[in-house]
């Protein structure tokens, strides 16, 4: 026997573990590519859940704007209504207050001449007008 059966036998014993080897990293290989495929998968999934929540960010940022917007308004109005009422309510002091001067102090009928109320004069306009429509 000589040295190149040696040497055949060696080759021979390499090559099969080199066979075993390779089975054994192709059941790797394809077990990576099943992985692949379904990371694959779950990426796509995950770039569409990523695409909707942007459309329903983009749509609550819209809807946000409509209630701000909205609120804006309504403060507004609300101030408008606030000045009215402060107005109102500052001449209904004065009017009270000149109410408790004319009741505080005595009238004397002969000095001071009974004057008609704002009231009156419109309240006459009005009846003025109406008969002059119909």
């Amino acid at each position: 026997m000589d040295l190149t059966f040696y040497l055949e036998l060696v080759l021979q014993v390499l090559l099969a573990f080199t066979l075993c080897y390779c089975v054994v990293l192709e059941r790797r290989l394809a077990a990576v590519r099943r992985g692949q495929e379904g990371l694959s998968r779950t990426i796509g999934e995950l770039n569409m859940a990523i695409a909707g929540a942007g459309a329903s960010l983009r749509a609550l940022k819209s809807a946000a704007g409509e209630a701000a917007q909205t609120l804006d308004e309504r403060l507004k109005r609300a101030r408008l209504h606030i000045d009215e009422l402060s107005l109102l309510t500052a001449s209904g002091e004065r009017i009270a207050q000149r109410m408790e001067a004319s009741a505080a102090a005595p009238r004397v009928a002969r000095e001071i001449p009974d004057m008609p109320l704002p009231s009156t004069s419109i309240l006459s306009r009005l009846n003025r007008s109406e008969s002059a429509v119909q």
